[in-house]
């Protein structure tokens, strides 16, 4: 599998109509630049370790974005393209990248081309571009033609993506978003309504003009492999798994998730070459604070989100635990309007959870692409492996309300529990670990996270000074070469690129932590 952003990226969801607490129904006057205040918020996706923002529909539309009426416009009720473009640019200069939601199964009735139809009828040239159009009687809606109205919802009316002239409308769209607001994924609203030819031209094109832009679909149900492959999508939303978080804890049976992440990802997995994208709430499903029967199982939800394999996604409020349900078929209730600065009254317990569950992510690659291994599976016990090259990470879960004592064998002489900062007894090969009630445990090798680093200097002495070429020790043994020094590219923090002189494997540390010290020691000495 190629290395992309997006298979090593955490993703931020918003639906930025109710985000921005705009009114429904898009009655037209004069623009609201609503949207604006996602640059506040650029702080507080830096802390969690955001990487891409998956914005919701923010196309011109009827109602709640779903409804398109103009492709290349920003709906009136969160701004314009000028101020658009502001916020892409300013997140881009945050290092933070852009997926806007492609809702190209339908459109609103309120679209020019269906407009068209509605005012010239058998004359328009538009005909073609509706599924099923025909003036053999009326629609629902007292139109004297009848036409597909998407999951038979008439305010969507469905696109015929066998047209052609259809097609190349929607890749000019596309083309449109590219090269004026430089963003970096599509995500495929009702994906698995779109017809595949249109998948291959999407992916075909974006593709050459951009390797690295993403395409993420909409699949509730089905084989993943139909849509995500070399020919089509990258990744589609992994349903299946979200069923499984939730109801694992709900019955307190870790078997059903551990199937399904064994099904897709273990030893012999039907999705070897997908990342999936993970979520455990979203803008079309309750809450998961709200799902959950009990509400301290929810720490663990998110550890499981961050550590199995597959793309973490974070929907907006989900990192306070902000609940929602469903009511009078209405979505409202799971598309609030959210104010930062009121978030402080919410669960910072479960934030700052979750800002650690970032790091964390990020420093450990074998988070991010390792194996999966399962090594204990109990009702209400689960640890796994991840894995990749030499770098271990176990992660263990306990949803019972008392202490469980867990055991396994390891071939390292030290563990720790990375996101308390607590020591694992190791003793003859075997990790002791008594696990607190509804705890989660990420337990690696290292726990430089933990560790505080050293202030660093305005002028940096010579004795920290970093010799390019240079041979290192570490203070557990192992000798390192120095191969050069790089910038975080998203917050330019200096790193050092080192590589064992045993294995030549590569190594990045920040500089303020290689410098550092150890119980009063230096962490890396420069070897004679």
């Amino acid at each position: 599998m190629n290395n992309h952003w997006y298979d090593n990226a955490i993703i931020y969801h918003i639906y930025p109509l109710g985000f921005c607490g705009a009114p429904k129904f898009n009655e037209g006057g004069d623009v609201q630049y609503r949207l604006d205040k996602l640059v506040d918020w650029i702080p507080h996706l830096k802390e969690m370790n955001v990487d891409a923002v998956y914005l919701g529909p923010v196309f011109e539309s009827v109602e709640h974005g779903y409804d398109t009426i103009d492709y290349k416009i920003v709906d009136r009720r969160l701004g314009d393209n000028e101020s658009f473009k502001k916020i892409c640019e300013k997140l881009h200069e945050n290092g933070i990248r852009i997926i806007l939601d492609g809702v190209f199964n339908h459109v609103g009735r309120g679209f020019e081309k269906f407009k068209d139809i509605q005012q010239n009828g058998q004359n328009s040239p538009f005909c073609g571009w509706f599924h099923n159009l025909n003036f053999g009687g009326q629609s629902p809606c007292g139109d004297n033609f009848w036409y597909e109205g998407w999951n038979g919802h008439y305010n969507l009316v469905k696109l015929n993506l066998r047209n052609p002239e259809v097609c190349d409308y929607l890749i000019d769209v596309v083309d449109f978003w590219m090269n004026e607001f430089k963003i970096d994924g599509i995500r495929f609203d009702a994906a698995d309504c779109i017809e595949f030819d249109f998948f291959k031209r999407i992916h075909s094109h974006c593709k050459a003009k951009n390797p690295e832009f993403w395409l993420m679909g909409e699949i509730i149900f089905g084989d993943y492999n139909r849509w995500a492959n070399n020919e089509m999508l990258d990744s589609v939303t992994n349903y299946e798994c979200y069923k499984g978080i939730y109801s694992s804890h709900n019955t307190k049976n870790f078997y059903e998730i551990d199937y399904s992440i064994n099904r897709q990802s273990g030893s012999n997995a039907i999705y070897p070459n997908i990342n999936l994208y993970n979520f455990v709430d979203n803008h079309d499903v309750n809450r998961i604070a709200s799902t959950l029967t009990n509400p301290e199982h929810i720490y663990s939800v998110y550890t499981l989100l961050y550590t199995m394999p597959g793309i973490p996604s974070i929907y907006y409020g989900g990192e306070y635990g902000v609940k929602g349900i469903k009511e009078n078929n209405s979505d409202d209730n799971l598309r609030p309007c959210l104010n930062l600065a009121n978030m402080s009254s919410e669960n910072t317990r479960l934030y700052e959870h979750i800002v650690k569950l970032g790091r964390i992510y990020r420093a450990y690659p074998a988070l991010r692409t390792g194996k999966y291994h399962t090594i204990i599976i109990r009702n209400q016990q689960m640890l796994f492996l991840k894995e990749l090259n030499d770098q271990r990470v176990y992660v263990a879960l306990n949803l019972e309300d008392r202490d469980y004592d867990l055991c396994f064998g390891t071939d390292k002489n030290a563990l720790v529990d990375i996101i308390s900062g607590n020591n694992v007894n190791v003793e003859n090969g075997n990790a002791y670990i008594k696990m607190p009630p509804f705890s989660s445990m990420i337990i690696v090798e290292d726990n430089f996270l933990n560790e505080e680093p050293e202030p660093v200097e305005e002028e940096v002495p010579q004795e920290t000074e970093i010799k390019i070429g240079g041979k290192y020790r570490h203070y557990k043994g192992g000798e390192y070469e120095i191969v050069s020094m790089a910038k975080h590219s998203e917050t330019l923090e200096e790193l050092v690129i080192y590589k064992s002189v045993s294995t030549g494997e590569l190594w990045a540390r920040p500089k303020t932590i290689f410098v550092g010290t150890v119980d009063g020691k230096p962490r890396f000495s420069i070897m004679d």
